[in-house]
């Protein structure tokens, strides 16, 4: 049983398991904020689960791609559960979540999943279906482009507001359970965060 937290594109919180499926799923759209939410949205999955962080057997966290404040809060928050709980944490690719839960509803074939970059900027990956166990097979991406310079035009498109905690957790179970490996401990900002420490004061000569 996994604790799910995803804040690549708004932030989703899910507790799931892989025989029983989702137990709980608390979410808030909005893209700004995320630091402000995610303990309720924690707090909220865990009670509406009637689980205690000493039944989870792990933490289950989208990596990204997202912009780099968002995906930042829900990556501490998961680390910090986890190490509050003992735990240990398990790294995913925010968009496999996104095809994994398209595959299993019927999509078949190429998909070039995609999520909001922000200035005039998306985040994408290209799938190539789902293998045998109904994993998402990612073929390229995680990538940045410009509105008008998305990769593989001619694969069917799947434009995801958001990211599914439940979606994610659910492929973090089927992953563990089939021993595939999971993503990196690194973050996918993809390009520098917004705001930059200033370099230090200018020196004054005389």
């Amino acid at each position: 049983m996994l604790l799910a937290i995803d804040t690549s594109a708004g932030s989703s919180v899910a507790v799931v398991d892989y025989d029983r499926g989702v137990l709980a799923e608390a979410s808030d759209l909005g893209t700004r904020g995320h630091a402000e939410r995610i303990g309720r949205l924690i707090s909220d999955a865990l009670e509406q689960a009637g689980v205690a962080p000493a039944e989870l057997s792990a933490v289950a966290v989208g990596m990204g791609p997202g912009p780099f404040t968002g995906l930042r809060v829900g990556i501490v928050a998961a680390r910090t559960f986890a190490l509050a709980a003992g735990k240990p944490v398990v790294n995913l690719v925010s968009h496999d979540a996104i095809a994994f839960a398209a595959y299993r509803d019927g999509r078949e074939g190429p998909l070039l999943v995609v999520t909001d970059a922000r200035r005039k900027e998306l985040y994408w990956s290209f799938y190539d279906g789902a293998d045998e166990l109904g994993l998402p097979v990612r073929v390229d991406g995680p990538g940045l482009a410009k509105l008008d310079e998305l990769p593989h035009p001619d694969a069917a498109r799947l434009d995801a507001a958001s990211v599914s905690a439940a979606a994610l957790g659910l492929l973090a179970e089927h992953t563990w359970k089939n021993k595939r490996p999971f993503a990196a401990g690194e973050a996918l900002y993809l390009r520098s965060p917004d705001v930059t420490p200033s370099a230090g004061p200018k020196r004054v000569t005389g």
